[in-house]
């Protein structure tokens, strides 16, 4: 039995009147792909946020890696963070950086290494995104599916346990769209990482769940594969297939 490597429990969160969380749970076990799924305002963003505790839930508890993140002091929370990659919806990247400046930033922390050694990290994340030509280009440079890919080699140049993918395929044509979800899929196989990944693309889901997740009025409704959510008889939940 695969270990459990990030679970919420009973999660709820309110901004004023909007409860975005309702009693929301969630499991993910290692080496897993999980596709959370909703239409926008269903809670997907603030899911993920609470996860890695940039936003704090009113109620519920949140475990990433056998650590109750309500628990944790600052540091010890900056620690776990290290462990658990974040790609943002827009990339995130320093536009006056260059791509090499942006992905040595994680690294700020090891100055102990040699120069050499930084250097393949770098050159090695980059590899594993197939960008290993534009390391001395400016973010400016790059066209949205470049940035996309910069971003993701920065998530993985700490090699974290957990990714965290919010809406990676976002603003992309569908071309570069399927190629960032099939690069999610090469990294879960070359990694074993555990992830999540939040999106309304159905081909993303269908091409990266090992298990999907859909939400609805920040509540999960369904669970199961791409295959076994596709052939539910619920009006609502077909929507998304067709």
């Amino acid at each position: 039995m695969k270990k459990t490597v990030a679970e919420i429990e009973h999660l709820n969160k309110s901004f004023g009147n909007n409860h975005v969380l309702k009693d929301m749970n969630l499991k993910l076990v290692e080496g897993e792909n999980l596709v959370v799924l909703g239409k926008s305002g269903s809670g997907k963003s603030v899911l993920i946020k609470c996860l890695v505790g940039l936003i704090e839930p009113d109620e519920g508890k949140v475990n990433i890696l056998g650590k109750n993140i309500s628990e944790l002091k600052i540091e010890e929370l900056n620690l776990l963070r290290k462990k658990v990659g974040f790609l943002f919806q827009s990339a995130a990247l320093y536009d006056s950086m260059t791509v090499r400046e942006n992905l040595e930033f994680p690294l700020r922390d090891l100055k102990s290494k040699p120069k050499e050694e930084i250097n393949e990290l770098v050159e090695e994340a980059l590899r594993n995104v197939g960008l290993e030509d534009v390391i001395d280009n400016m973010p400016s440079e790059l066209s949205g599916g470049m940035r996309k890919r910069v971003g993701l080699a920065r998530t993985l140049i700490l090699k974290p346990e957990i990714i965290l993918y919010d809406e990676p395929t976002t603003g992309l044509d569908p071309i570069t769209s399927k190629e960032i979800s099939n690069l999610i899929l090469d990294i879960q196989k070359k990694y074993n990482t555990s992830s999540i990944i939040i999106t309304h693309d159905m081909e993303c889901a269908r091409i990266t769940a090992n298990r999907m997740i859909i939400l609805k009025n920040g509540t999960a409704i369904n669970e199961g594969s791409f295959k076994e959510l596709s052939e539910l008889n619920d009006e609502w939940v077909h929507s998304f297939f067709k």
